[in-house]
């Protein structure tokens, strides 16, 4: 568990470097995620479920999350980098970005 705890940490450290907010709120429920399977037997059928979700998890937020950075115009600027091949871009809405601002 230990390893997949440090796979996602390490995913999230990555995708959302420089960014103080979700990097804080990755962290939490990262942690939240782990305490709740803290207890399960090793070798068990819902440990194993639990792992896969971790390894899900790590490469869900490699593989699909592009973290945007706001250009000195205002606008955002999405760079996705050679994990992102094949991925689908979902662009955020005029009144997300609105809350943003």
């Amino acid at each position: 568990m230990a390893a997949a705890y440090r796979a996602v940490l390490r995913a999230a450290r990555r995708t959302f470097a420089g960014d103080r907010l979700m990097l804080a709120e990755s962290a939490v429920e990262i942690r939240r995620r782990f305490e709740e399977h803290r207890g399960l037997a090793p070798g068990s059928g819902e440990a194993a479920r639990a792992l896969s979700d971790a390894r899900e998890a790590a490469h869900f937020i490699t593989h699909m999350i592009v973290q945007a950075q706001r250009a000195p115009s205002g606008s955002f600027v999405v760079k996705p980098e050679k994990e992102h091949a094949g991925a689908t871009l979902e662009v955020p809405s005029e009144e997300i970005l609105s809350k943003l601002k």
